[in-house]
Order: structure tokens, then sequence, then C-alpha cells
């Protein structure tokens, strides 16, 4: 395909009746009369992919992911802004849907020589649904019973008590879960875990409770991370990787059972192909984390090896799939990719409007 450079980049809310703090913004990218589309995304990321990076992409072509990623990446390691990481994985999905309009197929057929499977195991989470708080025994029944590769639940820690009486309230809660499901759980601690309650906990956890343990801390801190690859409990890590970490580095140190990095929030595609291609040489499945479902999905599709699943948040999905013209919508379990060009983002048009 010949260069089809990008001429324009817009951002479009599609806010209608969303509940406040919803994302609702969506990137777009002008190309050959075609638009590319990714979204939804905070007002805050759209801006910072307007205002700051949309300069660096203009004139770039669009099929040209790899030197889209070094246009975008110096200006995105630069800044200390949180948005960079995400505005600039925005807008190189937001170039693989154009891509694969203009080409006539599905991303996941662009990213693989091979032929991409048509239907993707998902794993359901529901975050707001903390262990700690004893999820209701009929509540894990109905999700256990959505044919879910597994299912992964909240453990957040809200204790003022000593890491020793919170390691011990965690540890109970989770053996309390697998024992009343029969099977075991992955558990989430959303990044809310100081070292020390991280390591006590490992000391009191029967680990065979465990699927794995996500994001105890609140960054890849390596020395404490390492410690905890000592002991027996399942570590998975990915959502917090940033920019400015080396993959290879991160996963050797780690050693994680999981890598469950978001395809978006990581710098988009193109650089998460580089992060992939690290965890396949240390064959550490990946699970791609469920903010970035669609492009998720697509990476599952082109990859089954290396990615057994994708993340589907039952408490925020349904919604959010309202806002496409396409919704993608869990069937026993997995979720189909559609025949359809492009990643299936594009917004619902009744609706659009320029984001101010």
């Amino acid at each position: 395909m010949s260069a089809i450079c990008i001429d324009r980049i817009e951002v479009v809310d599609v806010r209608d009746d969303e509940p406040a703090g919803d994302d609702t913004a969506f990137i777009a990218l002008h190309a050959a009369g075609e638009t590319g589309w990714y979204g939804p995304v905070s007002a805050a990321i759209a801006s910072y992919a307007d205002k700051v990076l949309a300069p660096t992409v203009i004139g770039a072509d669009a099929t040209d992911h790899q030197a889209l990623l070094q246009r975008l990446l110096g200006p995105a390691v630069a800044s200390p802004d949180p948005h960079a990481p995400w505005a600039m994985g925005a807008i190189d999905c937001a170039a693989w849907d154009l891509h694969g309009r203009l080409d006539g197929h599905p991303v996941a057929d662009l990213l693989t020589p091979k032929t991409a499977r048509r239907t993707v195991p998902a794993y359901a989470s529901w975050l707001t649904k903390e262990l700690t708080d004893s999820v209701e025994t009929d509540v894990l029944s109905e999700v256990l019973a959505g044919s879910w590769a597994f299912t992964k639940w909240g453990l957040r820690c809200r204790s003022p008590h000593s890491p020793t009486e919170a390691a011990r309230t965690l540890a109970r809660a989770v053996e309390h879960a697998a024992e009343e499901t029969g099977v075991r759980i992955a558990a989430d601690a959303v990044g809310t875990w100081t070292p020390s309650l991280a390591l006590t906990f490992a000391e009191r956890v029967n680990p065979s409770a465990l699927i794995w343990l996500e994001d105890p801390l609140p960054r890849h801190d390596l020395r404490v991370y390492g410690q905890l690859a000592a002991t027996p409990v399942p570590v998975a890590i990915g959502e917090r990787l940033s920019l400015r970490e080396d993959p290879a580095t991160v996963l050797d140190t780690i050693r994680p059972v999981a890598l469950t990095l978001d395809v978006v929030g990581c710098g988009g595609l193109t650089r998460t192909l580089d992060v992939l291609a690290a965890a396949r040489a240390r064959k550490v499945p990946v699970y791609p984390h469920g903010r970035s479902l669609i492009p998720g999905i697509h990476l599952a599709a082109a990859f089954p090896q290396a990615i057994p699943a994708t993340e589907y948040r039952l408490q925020w999905e349904p919604g959010r799939q309202r806002i496409y013209d396409h919704a993608w919508l869990p069937e026993h379990g997995h979720l189909r990719l559609p025949e359809s060009p492009g990643l299936g983002t594009t917004p619902r048009r009744a609706s659009c409007r320029e984001h101010p």
C-alpha cells in the first residue's frame, strides 16, 4: 500500500445520557477520504492528543506504524503528563483502524501473516466487588455460570491496621472465595498495597487459591517484586507498564505468571507488539487489560498461542458498548471478531458532535 498521509485529527464527543465520569471522547484520524477511530477516552486524554501530539502526526503515513510510533514516542516519553501514553495509544489505534478500513480487513488480520481466530476467550472481572466484603454466593455463582475462562475480583487494601492484620484479612478473603466457588480465582489489588503488606500476604496466603495476584504495588518496584517472585504467590503485572520501562527488564526481574498490559495505556498496538515479543520470548502469557477491550480482542485473535484470554469488565463494559456502532457482546465467555474492516471502534453516529 502506498503512503496514506494523515491530513487531519479531530476529537468527537458522543456524550448523551452517559453517567458523569464515563469516557465518551473519540479520536478521529482523516486520510485519503477515510476516517480511523479510537475511543472512548477521557476528555483530558483526547485534549492532549489533539493539542500536543497532533502536530507530530499530521503528514505521517497512517499505514507505516513503526514510523508513526517513532514520531509519537519522543514527545510522549519526555512528557510528565500521565495522559501522554494514553493519547499516544489512542492515536496509534486510530491509525490501525484507518489502515484496516483502507485495506478492507479487520486489524487482527493485519497483525499476523496467519489466519486470525474469529472468537476470543474472555475472563470476567468485577473489581467493584471486593473479596474482603464477602462477595455474595449468588453473585459468584451467576458469574461463574457465564462460561468465562476464569474470574477476577477486587482485593484492595482499605484497612488502617498493621500489615500483619491486613495480610491476614486479605488472605482469608481469597481462600474463602476459592472455597465458595470450588475454583481458583484471580485477585486485583489495584496498586493499593505497600511493599510490607505484599510480602506479609505472601507468607500468609495459600497460593493454591490464586490464579494470580495482580498489581499489588502502585508502580513496578523491581526490588520488591523481585522479592515477591521468590515466594510461591503467583503475581501478574503490566497495566502500569510505562513508556520509560524496558519490558524485558521488567519481565526478567519480576518473573510474573501473566502480563496484563493495557494496549492503549502502554502506547498503542504498535508498541504492544514489541512488548508481546518480549513476553513470548520468556513464555509469559499475555492477558490484555479490559479498559482497552477492542484492540485487546484483535491482538488476542492474531496471537492465540501467546494470549489465552482478554479481560471483560462486567461492571463497566455493557454500558460502554452502547456508544459504538457495533456492540461487542460476549457469548458463552467468548467475544467474536467482526468481519468488517478496521478495529470496530466507530462511535454511534446519531449524537456525534465536535468536542469543544
